[in-house]
């Protein structure tokens, strides 16, 4: 996800791959770490739920259609609202006004 998540979403205290040094990890690993210190994982990865098992995760997962800035920047409504009402081990792909 571009940077600008965080400043988008100030509320949240948001960490990106990069920040957390899993670049170069592999999906399974990246959620695995996720879900010991973060409730909500958003990416932009549309197969993700087709290349991991994501039952029994407490790790809720939020999809975007794109992670491009001007797309991310026109969701940012719309991710604070699905992250304020997640529930734990839930999958939600938003979608573009």
């Amino acid at each position: 996800m571009p940077r600008l998540i965080k400043t988008g979403l100030p509320e949240f205290a948001i960490s990106t791959v990069q920040e957390m040094g899993w670049t170069g990890l592999k999906n399974g690993e990246v959620l695995a770490l996720a879900e010991k210190q973060f409730d909500v994982f958003i990416t932009a990865d549309r197969q993700l739920r087709h290349q991991q098992n994501l039952t029994g995760r407490r790790l809720s997962v939020i999809v975007l259609p794109s992670n491009q800035v001007p797309a991310v920047i026109a969701l940012l409504p719309a991710i604070r609202q699905a992250i304020n009402g997640v529930q734990p081990g839930t999958y939600e792909e938003l979608t573009l006004p």
